[in-house]
């Protein structure tokens, strides 16, 4: 950039750069998709075609950006984890949030045809997005449980406040009245005695949200990554996904996969 008597004004830029060796996460979250979900017909209390798009976003932005190790994602939102040693942006906080989300946003309106097929999106979505630093492993991990934890605690109510909507027939005010105070036991119990169903049972992906992880390709030297080389058995088709297979491991190579549960994962990489 050229010198200028006008190149003071750099001055009152804030200094936003992150703190060394900590793991970075951006967390992009949906503006408004309560709203968002609706003007287009989400299927309630999950749409799969809405949370393969997301997954989709979300590994195109993982393919851009090589130093996120791990991606996190439930509803509307996605956390992404940079490892504790990158250098994108020179670690500045606006950079890594504003170019994660900016590509997670048009990635998923890129994708949209793809799984929505001819319904045509009825006006753009939005995302914002935060940069939060954690210095020690733990703090990651109890950081992804919460997550993690919020997957379940909204995915439980939701699951209860659709079905009494759809096969009891009661208003949205009816249900919200007639789970006011419940416990998760409470919720699970009507699930089990009012519509026969094992909450335990249903799809993982949505009890327990998504998880997409990097893996070294086998040529890769020790220590690229901030997390150990695994040997895990991809969880398979988007359809099926949301747990560890129970097959003979078989190592992975490249690229990423899905699976469901974020205390397993994160035991297997050692974070």
């Amino acid at each position: 950039m050229a010198k200028s008597k006008f190149e003071y004004v750099k001055q009152f830029e804030t200094e936003d750069r992150l703190l060394p060796n900590c793991w970075i996460v951006v967390r992009i979250d949906g503006k408004g998709f309560h709203r968002f979900s609706e003007q287009h017909n989400y299927i309630k209390p999950n749409d799969d075609r809405a949370l393969d798009l997301m997954s989709k976003a979300a590994e195109t932005v993982m393919e851009e950006f090589k130093d996120i190790v791990l991606g996190y994602g439930q509803s509307d939102e996605y956390s992404f984890v940079f490892k504790k040693s990158t250098n994108v942006y020179n670690r500045r906080a606006s950079k890594l949030a504003t170019n994660v989300v900016s590509l997670f946003a048009s990635s998923f309106v890129y994708f949209w045809p793809r799984y929505f097929g001819t319904q045509m999106m009825q006006y753009p979505p939005a995302f914002d997005s935060r940069t939060v630093i954690y210095p020690t492993d733990k703090n990651l991990r109890d950081y992804l449980s919460w997550r993690q934890a919020d997957c379940h605690i909204n995915n439980l109510y939701n699951t209860c406040f659709w079905k009494l909507i759809q096969e009891k027939g009661l208003t949205p005010a009816q249900s919200q009245e007639r789970l006011k105070g419940t416990m998760s036991s409470d919720k699970n119990e009507l699930l089990y005695k009012e519509f026969e169903i094992n909450y335990n049972n249903l799809s993982a992906l949505h009890r327990k949200g998504t998880i997409i992880i990097r893996t070294p390709k086998q040529d890769q030297e020790n220590g690229d990554l901030d997390i150990l080389k695994l040997q895990l058995t991809p969880s398979g088709s988007s359809t099926a996904r949301g747990g560890l297979s129970s097959r003979s491991p078989r190592p992975m190579t490249g690229g990423a996969r899905r699976v469901g549960d974020v205390s397993a994962i994160l035991m297997f990489t050692g974070i």
